[in-house]
C-alpha cells in the first residue's frame, strides 16, 4: 500500500493508459459489435457480392471525393431516408466516413431497422486513399 500511496501520479498513469489501450474493444462490446472490414475486404464484397457503399459523410465532403457507386447519405439524414435503402436489406451494406467515427453510430441507427448485413470500412476513405483505391469527384 505503500508503495501506491507514494506513487500515485505513476499508478494513475499505469491505469489510464491501460483503460486506453483497451478502450476500443470495450466500445465495441457496449456498443453492439460493429462489423469492421478493411479496404481488401471491403472490394471484395463489392465485387463478388454487389455490396452496397453508403457515404454518411456531408455534401460537399461526398464531393470532393468518394468511393465509386456509393450513395451519399449524410448521418443527419439517416433515419429519415432509410426508406431509400430497403431495397438493398439482403445485401451487404458498406458504411464509410472520412475517418470511420461516423460510420459507427451509422452501423447502430441501420441495426434498429432491421439491416443484418452492414459493415464498418475500418479508417473509412482515408484509409481508403491510403490503399491507392481511386475516388470519384462529384462535379
Amino acid at each position: 500500500m505503500d508503495f501506491i500511496k507514494q506513487n500515485i501520479g505513476l499508478v494513475l498513469l499505469v491505469v489510464v493508459s491501460g483503460l486506453m489501450v483497451i478502450w476500443p474493444e470495450l466500445k465495441r462490446l457496449i456498443y453492439g459489435g460493429v462489423n469492421e472490414i478493411g479496404t481488401l475486404d471491403a472490394t471484395q464484397l463489392m465485387n463478388r457480392k454487389n455490396a452496397i457503399v453508403v457515404d454518411v459523410r456531408e455534401v460537399n465532403e461526398f464531393a470532393a471525393g468518394h468511393i465509386k457507386g456509393s450513395r451519399n447519405i449524410p448521418l443527419k439524414d439517416l433515419d429519415a431516408r432509410v426508406e431509400e435503402l430497403k431495397k438493398f436489406k439482403d445485401k451487404p451494406i458498406i458504411v464509410s466516413c472520412r475517418t470511420g467515427t461516423r460510420s459507427s453510430a451509422a452501423i447502430r441507427a441501420l441495426r434498429k431497422h432491421e439491416f443484418g448485413q452492414v459493415f464498418q470500412l475500418k479508417g473509412g476513405v482515408t484509409a481508403w486513399e491510403q490503399a491507392s483505391l481511386p475516388l470519384e469527384k462529384s462535379s
